[in-house]
């Protein structure tokens, strides 16, 4: 039984050496091949770990033209594949020469299957070393920021943005529903900016009751209240050089608003019960998962607050809106909490994965963390199904696989948009398509628009 995944190709044209390699490698996913054509059509369709490649090959069989170019022409294509060329007794030079072309190693005929066999044993164990380290690189090049795990396009956009905001010294206010990691996206902002080696100062507005909210903010002097017994900085000072973030801000008493934007304007602050101005250098990052253009309107959220906590505004899409990330985020908790709770689980069964790319995620990466932690220690079998992830099927709305119902269904929702922007008349909504009216008369009867 081959190992998947194993893959070893042979090129060798004498038919009897090739019966003898066929039964000398069977515990590898082997091709054989005769001739240098197909030889590398055979790497075009699965690169191979390892090759072995006999430099006599048809129409030169006595010599070793073919072979070089087969050589050279497998190297380019597949630079990772590991080359063990077979040459004749005492054919050193060519041995040589071939390993200045790029070849991994040489073996010289008569073959002995054991020697053989630990030598492209020995290549392979080089090959997977080498793959394993590629596809770390790539994973840390393919990170869009430290603590970041995305694959959208739309993460991808949002993470170039903070790379872009960074260096600066602009207050930022981050916006997005609960869950969608704001406190990883404000960590990011003071990890690339100049403060990076200075304190963040996080602070939930909405999780400190409101009478305690304000010492905790500026400080408070000794005897400023009962039970203050000494004099004790507030968090905008101990952030002093470095980075304060205000998580939830949309939750802040309309009192502490009015004494925040001082701060915010002047840079200076004053303890509860003190009256000497301190000044602070800090970068500010706001969150809030509240509409903020709401609580102005109902006079619940200062307007010149707003204007200066958002030199730059920056929104996270929920969950639901970054196309793949559901699924490379589950993988990545699921690796985790697996090592975390010595649960040799092997990943998720199809039902699963379908689950977690249907469903909503109105909890968004919170959730997602949540229900993959539970499953690592409820699941029975080594795969997480949905019921481990406690997701039932009237829970998922279907996503389409198949390309035909994927293009219908952009096709459909592209009809109903130039409908409402053409007021439902059929000639705008025609033009707006770039289709004829009776193209767009047959598509509504395709997709029963009527």
């Amino acid at each position: 039984m081959s190992e998947a995944g194993k893959h070893l190709l042979v090129v060798e044209d004498d038919p009897g050496l090739q019966s003898q390699l066929r039964w000398c490698f069977d515990d590898y996913e082997l091709n054989i091949c005769g001739n240098r054509d197909d030889a590398i059509a055979q790497v075009r369709k699965q690169p191979p770990g390892v090759v072995l490649l006999d430099l006599g090959l048809p129409p030169d069989p006595g010599g070793v033209t073919e072979g070089f170019a087969t050589l050279k022409e497998i190297i380019s294509l597949s630079p990772s594949s590991k080359v063990i060329v077979v040459t004749g007794d005492h054919d050193r030079e060519n041995a040589v020469k071939a390993i200045a072309l790029g070849a991994y190693d040489f073996y010289q005929k008569p073959v002995d299957p054991e020697l053989l066999n630990l030598m492209v044993g020995r290549a392979y164990s080089v090959h997977e070393l080498e793959e394993e380290n590629r596809r770390f690189q790539l994973q840390q090049n393919d990170l869009p920021l430290k603590g970041v795990i995305a694959s959208s396009p739309q993460m991808f956009k949002l993470c170039r943005t903070i790379e872009k905001v960074a260096p600066s010294d602009l207050t930022t206010l981050l916006l997005g529903a609960s869950g969608t990691g704001k406190e990883v996206f404000a960590r990011a902002l003071h990890d690339l900016s100049p403060r990076a080696k200075q304190k963040m100062v996080a602070i939930n507005c909405a999780a400190i009751p409101e009478n305690l909210l304000e010492s905790e903010l500026f400080g408070y002097e000794k005897g400023a209240f009962t039970g203050a017994n000494k004099q004790t900085p507030g968090k905008i000072e101990y952030a002093n050089g470095g980075t304060l973030f205000l998580d939830e801000i949309g939750d802040l008493p309309l009192e502490l608003q009015a004494k925040l934007l001082r701060f915010i304007q002047e840079r200076v602050i004053e303890r509860v019960g003190g009256r000497t101005e301190i000044p602070v250098d800090v970068r500010i990052i706001c969150a809030t998962h509240q509409d903020l253009s709401t609580y102005i309107t109902d006079g619940r959220f200062r307007e010149d607050l707003f204007y200066r906590i958002s030199d730059i505004t920056i929104n996270i899409p929920p969950l639901k809106d970054r196309e793949g990330d559901a699924l490379v985020l589950a993988r990545a908790f699921l690796n985790r909490f697996s090592k975390e709770n010595s649960r040799p689980l092997k990943g998720f069964s199809p039902e699963a994965i379908k689950a977690i790319e249907d469903y909503d995620w109105p909890g968004n990466v919170r959730e997602l963390e949540s229900r993959i932690k539970r499953a690592v220690i409820m699941a029975d079998n080594s795969y997480i199904t949905p019921e481990d992830l406690e997701i039932s099927e009237s829970e998922t709305e279907k996503q389409p696989l198949n390309l035909r119902e994927v293009r219908d269904e952009a096709e459909r929702k592209a009809i109903l948009r130039a409908l409402n922007h053409a007021d439902h008349n059929i000639s705008e909504a025609a033009k707006h398509l770039g289709v004829t009216r009776p193209t767009l008369y047959n598509m509504l009867e395709k997709y029963n628009l009527k």
